[in-house]
């Protein structure tokens, strides 16, 4: 067999595996967590932006959260402030929150927006106070470095409800949502949200068939570095109480328990520093993360 018709029949072979996915998902939501390397490399920023755009001309209905702590970082080092977290989360004052609805909410969600446009899709940003559709409150937080106290961090939002209206609009007239996770309080207030807490509710009250977050290390891994590929709710409590999950990944796991108790069929963590991991993962048989489920 000549290497062209080897090649061919390969294309062939991938072409086929995919069809079963493209029929089970046609129709269906997936919320994708768009964040590290995935979101910095100019490579794999457009093999993302290219599977996006083939998720939806196959009949899916891809919705994009997306985050941007290390613009942040930069814009505040720019402008001669210091970043500062507490319990994991961002104090976010007056002007940390300029700074973050500035970055998120126009020049890393118009990028992503435009990527996508660029690479055939018609892609739409917007922030949860369009609608407004995230409505938030302030966060209260314990800082168990000084005896369990309440501590005010600022703008820093939990979300109150999320009104799904608009989301559902955009994908019936084919235009694939990007947000920026900030909510809006009752007096109009902004509110620095956490975008793996945006993107799991926002996959609950969706009913998405998939929540699939994009990571910088090839999924949940146990103590040795090991890949844990088929994860259940159990066996993710096991995960937290002996350590193995702690630190970042805690906030993404959290997320996904409480979006899979909720009717979320199925949670991904991928590596995103592979090219086309979200085709990989939604359209072959063998993924290229961490599948957790229910049961």
């Amino acid at each position: 067999m000549s290497q062209s018709s080897s090649i061919s029949n390969e294309k062939a072979r991938i072409l086929a595996e995919a069809l079963p996915y493209i029929q089970r998902f046609h129709g269906k939501t997936i919320v994708i967590k768009y964040g590290g390397n995935a979101m910095t490399e100019e490579k794999l920023k457009h093999s993302f932006a290219q599977d996006v755009v083939l998720l939806k001309l196959v009949g899916m209905n891809p919705v994009i959260v997306h985050g941007g702590g290390p613009q942040i970082d930069n814009m505040l080092k720019r402008v001669g402030k210091k970043r500062e977290f507490i319990e994991g989360m961002r104090v976010t004052d007056t002007e940390t929150m300029d700074v973050v609805e500035m970055v998120l909410g126009g020049l890393v969600n118009k990028n992503i927006v435009n990527l996508i446009n660029q690479n055939g899709g018609h892609a739409v940003g917007l922030t949860g106070k369009d609608g407004p559709f995230i409505r938030a409150k302030k966060m209260q937080i314990q800082d168990r470095g000084k005896g369990e106290e309440w501590i005010d961090i600022g703008q820093v939002g939990e979300i109150e409800s999320i009104d799904p209206s608009l989301i559902s609009l955009l994908d019936t007239r084919n235009f694939i949502p990007v947000i920026a996770p900030i909510g809006v309080g009752e007096n109009g207030e902004s509110y620095n949200i956490n975008a793996d807490l945006v993107a799991g509710k926002l996959a609950e009250i969706l009913s998405s068939e998939k929540l699939i977050f994009l990571s910088n290390i090839p999924g949940v891994q146990d103590k040795s570095g090991n890949l844990l590929t088929g994860l259940t709710v159990k066996k993710v409590d096991e995960l937290f109480l002996n350590g193995t999950i702690s630190g970042g990944m805690q906030p993404k796991i959290e997320a996904i328990v409480e979006a899979v108790k909720n009717e979320v069929k199925s949670c991904h963590i991928i590596d995103g520093r592979v090219e086309h991991a979200l085709l990989l993962e939604v359209l072959t048989d063998t993924g290229v993360g961490t599948l957790i489920t229910e049961k």
